[in-house]
């Protein structure tokens, strides 16, 4: 098994853990995850397999940037971005401080919904992100009309700061610190 940086067990719903991005072996898995309808806002529809492979080679050689696959009972089920928003991203959009960490997260698509699930995986990925003594508060910027993530990263700690005009998208900037995180049981939940 590849190398496991993280795990977490969920009360209901079983374990969770975190890998690395593998380009040889998740390019594919990756492709049907970012194409798939339920993934408009990841903006990847008309993505063919080279051109999510290029994207996620260039995350994986930035220096500042990476993606992990996130694991449910074992198998693939979400994918997660790490990014220093002061340097990708948010650069000059927003006033960053130290310690900022930005993240992505995207569920795979299934068939056969589990209840709570979602909200496993954002809470999976802030405790992920948090395990880094560096990390103090995380910085995210979904479609503003991205709302069933606006209602998760409530759920979570995060405190809206506004909308923001990005290239691609109207975004809105939240982040969530430690503490904040923590307030919400999502740290042992």
């Amino acid at each position: 098994m590849r190398d496991i940086l993280f795990t977490r067990t969920d009360q209901r719903l079983g374990e969770f853990a975190v890998r690395p991005l593998d380009l040889g072996t998740d390019t594919e898995l990756l492709h049907g995850w970012v194409t798939h309808p339920k993934a408009s806002f990841w903006m990847m529809q008309d993505a063919d397999l080279a051109e999510v492979a290029d994207e996620y080679r260039k995350i994986d050689e930035h220096p500042h940037h990476d993606a992990f696959i996130g694991l449910h009972r074992g198998r693939p089920a979400f994918l997660v971005e790490r990014y220093d928003p002061a340097r990708v991203e948010l650069v000059g959009l927003y006033e960053a401080l130290e310690g900022d960490v930005g993240m992505h997260f995207l569920c795979a698509p299934t068939a056969t919904p589990l209840h709570g699930f979602t909200r496993a995986v954002i809470t999976t990925v802030l405790a992920f992100l948090f395990q880094d003594p560096a990390a103090r508060r995380i910085v995210v910027e979904p479609d503003v009309r991205n709302t069933a993530v606006h209602a998760l990263n409530a759920a979570v700690g995060f405190e809206v700061h506004g909308p923001i005009a990005k290239p691609e998208k109207e975004a809105l900037l939240g982040t969530c610190t430690r503490e904040q995180f923590a307030a919400t049981r999502g740290a042992n939940a």
